[in-house]
């Protein structure tokens, strides 16, 4: 009996089935679909994680594989929530963590669960991938927000990666959100200047104006264009803010929405060099988990391949502001009354559908 064909296969096969020089008025009008397009799907885990996408195979095949990777394995003796059970013949929901920081330890290359116990996270977002595979939805998560971290209490939600390495800020995330991890990568900063500038530059929608302490960069407010030393001030500031993190969340998000339609432009998919220079730009600065292979990552762009950046949705978990814990510490507490509602919206893959109802500033108590 033949082999079947492979994922991989299947979408090079997409593009040798497209016409190579037909001319012009036998050739309908159409967008082309095949390798260049699929391969962006086939980053797309990584586009909404704001990484890179769009890479031709040889690069994925030589380069991907060769990424830092870190074990997120759990002590079988922590509390986690049940595992998403599904119909057969029916996919579950993907959930991605992103943990970003201002510090290049965070990747360093010979870096291992245990040295990362001195490392705090500045940004911490749940990508979920829908069952359909046709929506991605990012929440980010305020890094002050005041929870219960096993074997140690109370404590700021950033602080698990110091208390216990990966395996607790996954566990601490996990109980948060009510559901379980998949996949896991950590991304410095850094890395923002490289891809900014390796797109020839990101265009986001800026809701407040302000001058960052980070390079002195004076942001307008509307739509601007920026450079990496502009996107790198941009997504660290927070002190130019009357709410702080909050709005350094929604910046951050409105960088990663630029990048994402930028990566996925016309402009970046037609230009090799663009799609090269991206993914170098960002291996040195990150770490994956040993799960997110190179076929794993081809499996979901494959039943991704209809993703546009449309489909991306962003939000930040809703609080009720800030407030101070009983050690004196300035933290964020968390909505849990409304935050019932995101845990059921991870548990049946309906983030997305949860994601329409917020908006920007929803994050705080209303009215």
């Amino acid at each position: 009996m033949a082999e079947q064909p492979t994922n991989l296969e299947r979408l090079l096969a997409e593009t040798d089935a497209e016409p190579q020089a037909a001319p012009q008025r036998e050739r309908p009008r159409r967008k082309r679909r095949g390798l260049r397009n699929t391969l962006i799907v086939v980053g797309s885990l990584i586009v909404l994680l704001g990484i890179a996408a769009a890479i031709a195979y040889a690069m994925l095949a030589n380069t991907f594989n060769g990424i830092e990777r870190v074990s997120i394995k759990q002590d079988p003796t922590l509390k986690r929530p049940a595992a998403v059970e599904v119909e057969p013949g029916k996919k579950a929901p993907i959930n991605i963590l992103l943990l970003g920081s201002d510090s290049r330890e965070t990747t360093d290359p010979t870096a291992t669960a245990e040295d990362l116990k001195g490392f705090r996270s500045d940004a911490i977002m749940v990508a979920q991938i829908s069952p359909d595979r046709k929506h991605l939805t990012v929440m980010s998560i305020m890094r002050d927000n005041w929870v219960e971290i096993q074997g140690h209490g109370e404590a700021k939600i950033n602080a698990a990666v110091a208390f216990g390495g990966l395996p607790l800020a996954v566990n601490t995330i996990e109980n948060f959100i009510g559901a379980r991890i998949d996949h896991v990568a950590l991304i410095d900063f850094e890395s923002f200047k490289g891809l900014t500038d390796a797109v020839g530059g990101v265009t986001v929608h800026n809701d407040v104006a302000f001058t960052a302490k980070h390079g002195g960069f004076t942001f307008e407010q509307g739509d601007i264009t920026l450079n990496g030393d502009e996107a790198l001030g941009y997504v660290r500031e927070r002190y130019s803010f009357t709410d702080g993190d909050y709005q350094r969340a929604r910046n951050q998000q409105a960088y990663l929405k630029g990048l994402t339609q930028k990566i996925m432009s016309s402009e970046t998919l037609s230009s090799p060099g663009k799609l090269t220079d991206t993914f170098q730009a960002l291996k040195p600065h990150l770490i994956l988990d040993e799960s997110l292979d190179l076929g794993t990552t081809v499996g979901l762009g494959y039943d991704m391949r209809g993703l546009r950046s449309g489909d991306i949705g962003f939000f930040t978990s809703p609080t009720l502001g800030t407030g101070t814990s009983a050690d004196g510490q300035s933290i964020v507490v968390p909505d849990w009354t409304e935050m019932a509602n995101v845990q059921s919206a991870f548990q049946n893959g309906t983030l997305n559908e949860y994601a329409e109802t917020r908006s920007a500033g929803s994050e705080l108590p209303q009215g």
